[in-house]
């Protein structure tokens, strides 16, 4: 079907639809005809292969090599439990990676594509995978286009088709028939296809085909590719596993030869041992443990209304260290309403709120009358004619009167509304016949409109520009020339409106002469009449104000980028606390004269707004910001913003007025377009990276008394006081789950009075592994010798005497040792739940996953313990309640010595102490430094 050559009634009939769209029931039926508009993605490796690859691995490997020697050297309970271990690794690995693959495909679930289409003569929002052939889609400026169609109605329109044919620059659209023979449909301009976005303009289109059947469709199959890619932190964790493997494997042979040659062990004995080392010291389950708790920190961000599009953005958001910020809508509350009206000289307020349209026009207390609010007539049409926007009124569920479009639009029909103007009958009798969309350049948009005489341009802008390009204003007496006189009356009463935190747009319209053919932004937006200001209140969200003061604290700055005009943008500013005095509001004609080294000059400013600004202004500012050292978070929800949104190190897009374009080239999607939820993101990304530092220190801390036996059992020849198994039966067994709890710690109550991380800070860093190893660690070690000690001596052993080297007596020395380790990591796990903050202050049972994990870890230790068959495995005896109630009386030293720790790290306020973190201040220092150097 040559669709492209049909003009728009064959196109209808063609595809059996109508300008009215399709209707509820054919499109019920047509669904079920044609199924959902998707196209299926090329699926991945299968679960078996992602099981078995567990089996193969370095680290499998060694284990597989010690479980054959252990067959080989007339263990073969030795050889099993080995194998037993692999098994039971493999299957704890293979749960984390699809439990985190489960989670991100969950994430994929929360955000769905919609489509705007016409059904029964109205505009619907559905969900793009429901669209069919014959519907008509309704496509504005970036928006993705989700079905190859039939363009009918064009305005300005020109696509991105960058992913279906490769061309870079965005390509005109036309609704005429295309007459040309032996054309690639993918060549033809009025069709638009899957996979492509409007980059400028409006129009429709009738959906000709879908999913598998679209032009993106029938090469989707050849081209797709799974490709995950490791984020900084999963690539650093991958660093730290092949370093830590090093230095592990390196002391396996150390070990190897200490024990062949000084220990006497024969060879099979000293192998199985240096893999036993080698095992103790790699956390082997540490990168898919990562990635899980990434995957949770993504859960919970998405339950605080941040939908994060990739893993890597939780660790960059810890490390923020500046906002930049739109006002409309992520500051305020996007429900516009206009609250005062200027024209013909007069200030008129207009009473209600919300969408509602019921509210009292007055001038000076008194209620106008009828006769008076036709006079605005002229008014209200330009207003509600330069307009995409349509009010839904209560019914389908809504309580409310609602908005499909834009809100400061939806104001605008409101109030037509309240004044008792007939909108629907205006537009019927006037229909559009060209509409010129509003571009950030232009920073206004106009509406042509069929009359009698000739067509009429309504037009609505940014005050400034539309005065501009205006010679006459309508008054109550006539349409007279604007004299400078009422240029500056208009001006003041703008800044009046702005100073009160006000939004104004400015309405005028134009007769278009009749020489004019062509309807062009040229042609039309000039010589315009001046009908009046538009001033809207958009308060700002409640919440907001405690969300800027806690990411000031947290030592992130914040600056507002705004289109809106500056006294505007600094009413709003000051209300909500970004800016306190001395501010400095700068233009984005201010931005474009200046260099680099000066607009950095201008952002070592302390209170700065960017007003007036274009999104190729925002993307500088954004660019200087990070050549400074900034790790920068940005919001935008334009099809223009997505440079800036790219640029930055986390673009953050609205969910609810955010195009379609702005969501794909952002990290980070607002599903509710708040502010507040981009500081919550950024606590939740900190509290991430501090969990991750916390189950590792837990992991690298139990290392040290399991090395430190074997370095006894080597230099003073004493008997081996921890087995090879045991040791796996700790790393692989009672650590696993409490280590997991650790991952889903909640934040800690200082965690947003910290400064952002330093951006070269690494994850495993000095303070890290001083707590570990030099803390923690031989604090265990030191529990565990002691019980070893003390089990000899319960059975008659005194100082001096020869330690027996088999029997009951050493079963049980090895079974305290190994029982020590696991109570002393309980405590060990309370300690390392916080850095600074006392785990009194934080609570016992803030964690009830670690709590579960508590029981985990005792019930596998008792099974080891208690279980008959498993006992000459893993070299255990039953132990008395006794030899538990002594063991249970070290475990709080550990927490103890902590609580010590992190008292005197707050007490001295030590910028570096064993896991101690960094001194609170108010904002990094090197951002201090500069601001005094400027």
């Amino acid at each position: 079907m040559e669709i492209y050559k049909l003009n728009s009634d064959d196109v209808f009939k063609q595809l059996g639809s109508s300008p009215r769209g399709l209707s509820d029931d054919e499109a019920k039926r047509r669904l079920d005809e044609y199924g959902l508009n998707k196209i299926e993605e090329v699926k991945g490796t299968p679960l078996i292969f992602k099981f078995l690859a567990n089996f193969y691995h370095l680290f499998a490997i060694l284990l597989w090599a010690g479980a054959i020697l252990g067959f080989i050297g007339g263990l073969p309970e030795l050889g099993y439990a080995i194998i037993a271990v692999i098994i039971i690794n493999a299957i704890f690995s293979f749960w984390q990676e699809y439990k985190a693959e489960k989670a991100t495909e969950a994430l994929k679930k929360l955000l769905p594509s919609y489509s705007k289409v016409l059904r029964g003569g109205e505009i619907r929002q559905i969900l793009a995978e429901e669209l069919i052939p014959g519907d008509i889609i309704v496509l504005e400026e970036g928006d993705n286009i989700s079905a190859d169609a039939r363009l009918i109605q064009v305005f300005e329109m020109r696509t991105n088709n960058a992913t279906l044919t490769g061309e870079s620059a965005p390509v005109r659209r036309t609704s005429d028939p295309v007459l040309r023979d032996r054309m690639l449909i993918t060549e033809s301009p009025n069709i638009v296809f899957t996979g492509t976005s409007v980059a400028t303009g409006s129009g429709r289109a009738v959906v000709y085909a879908t999913g598998p059947e679209t032009e993106f469709g029938k090469i989707a199959g050849l081209t797709q590719r799974i490709a995950t890619e490791l984020s900084p932190l999963q690539k650093e964790m991958v660093w730290v596993t092949r370093v830590v493997a090093a230095l592990a494997i390196g002391l396996g042979i150390l070990f190897f030869v200490l024990g062949s040659q000084i220990a006497g062990l024969n060879l099979t004995v000293a192998f199985l041992f240096a893999i036993g080392m080698i095992v103790a010291n790699v956390p082997e389950g540490l990168l898919p443990t990562v990635t899980l708790s990434l995957a949770l920190g993504v859960q919970r961000m998405a339950r605080r209304h941040a939908l994060i599009k990739k893993l890597s953005s939780v660790e960059t958001l810890g490390s923020t260290t500046v906002i930049c910020t739109d006002k409309t809508g992520t500051l305020t509350q996007n429900e516009m309403t206009v609250k005062e009206i200027w024209a013909s000289r007069e200030v008129i307020d207009v009473e209600g709120a919300g969408y509602e349209p019921k509210g009292e026009f007055r001038v000076n207390g008194r209620t106008l009358s009828k006769e008076e609010l036709d006079s605005l007539n002229v008014l209200f049409m330009s207003a509600t004619f330069c307009n995409t926007s349509r009010l839904v009124p209560p019914g389908d569920g809504r309580t409310g009167w609602g908005v499909i479009g834009d809100p400061t639009e939806a104001a605008l029909l409101v109030v037509a509304k309240k004044a008792g103007y007939d909108i629907d009958r205006e537009f019927k009798e006037h229909p559009r016949v060209y509409l010129l969309p509003f571009e950030s350049t232009r920073k206004m948009m106009s509406s042509i409109h069929k009359f009698p005489t000739r067509p009429l341009a309504c037009v609505k802008g940014a005050p400034k520009e539309v005065l501009d390009i205006s010679t006459k204003i309508r008054l109550s007496e006539g349409i007279v020339d604007l004299t400078d006189e009422l240029r500056q009356e208009i001006v003041a009463r703008n800044d009046d409106f702005a100073r009160r935190g006000l939004r104004v747009l400015a309405i005028a319209y134009r007769e278009i002469p009749a020489d004019i053919i062509s309807l062009t932004v040229q042609n039309v937006e000039q010589d315009l009449v001046f009908l009046g200001l538009m001033a809207m209140q958009d308060p700002p969200r409640p919440e907001v104000a405690h969300a800027v003061s806690l990411a000031q604290r947290a030592g992130i700055r914040i600056i507002m980028i705004t289109g809106d005009y500056g006294l505007t943008a600094e009413s709003i500013a000051r209300k909500i606390g970004i800016v306190k005095s001395d501010v400095r509001v700068v233009s984005g004609g201010e931005i474009d004269p200046l260099s680099d080294a000066e607009l950095s000059s201008v952002l070592s400013h302390s209170d700065v707004i960017f007003a007036r600004v274009s999104p190729e202004h925002k993307m500088r500012v954004v660019s200087v910001l990070k050549d400074r050292g900034e790790i920068v978070a940005v919001t935008g929800d334009g099809v223009n913003d997505a440079p800036a949104l790219k640029r930055a190190d986390i673009g953050v897009a609205m969910g609810i007025a955010g195009t379609d374009v702005a969501k794909e080239a952002a990290e980070m999607i607002l599903t509710d377009d708040n502010f507040a939820s981009i500081v919550g993101a950024v606590e939740e990304g900190r509290a991430v990276y501090d969990n991750i530092r916390r189950f590792i220190t837990y992991i690298f801390a139990s290392n040290i008394p399991e090395i430190i036996p074997f370095i006894l059992f080597v230099t003073l020849g004493i008997p081996l006081p921890l087995t090879i198994l045991q040791i796996l039966a700790i790393d692989l067994g009672t650590d696993i789950v409490p280590a997991l709890a650790l991952g889903s710690e909640p934040p800690e109550a200082d965690v947003m009075d910290r400064p952002p991380r330093p951006r070269g800070r690494r994850l495993l860093d000095f303070p890290l592994l001083a707590r570990a190893y030099f803390f923690l660690g031989p604090i265990e070690a030191a529990v565990g010798m002691l019980a070893y000690y003390y089990a000899y001596y319960q059975n008659g052993w005194r100082p001096g005497q020869v330690l027996p080297a088999s029997g009951r007596e050493y079963v049980f020395a090895t079974t305290m040792v190994l029982a020590s380790i696991v109570i002393m990591q309980i405590g060990n796990g309370f300690a390392v739940r916080t850095e600074r903050t006392s785990i009194l202050q934080k609570g016992f049972f803030s964690n009830r996953f670690y709590l579960f994990g508590i029981v985990t870890e005792l019930v596998i230790i008792a099974i080891l313990v208690y279980v008959p068959f498993l006992q000459p495995i893993f070299n255990t005896s039953p132990l008395k309640i006794t030899d538990w109630l002594f063991l249970f009386a070290f475990s709080p030293t550990i927490l103890i010595a902590d609580e010590i720790r992190k008292w005197i790290a707050r007490r001295y306020s030590a910028r570096r102490v064993p896991g101690g973190g960094e001194e609170p201040r108010k904002e990094p220092r090197e951002r201090v430094s500069r601001r005094r150097a400027a």
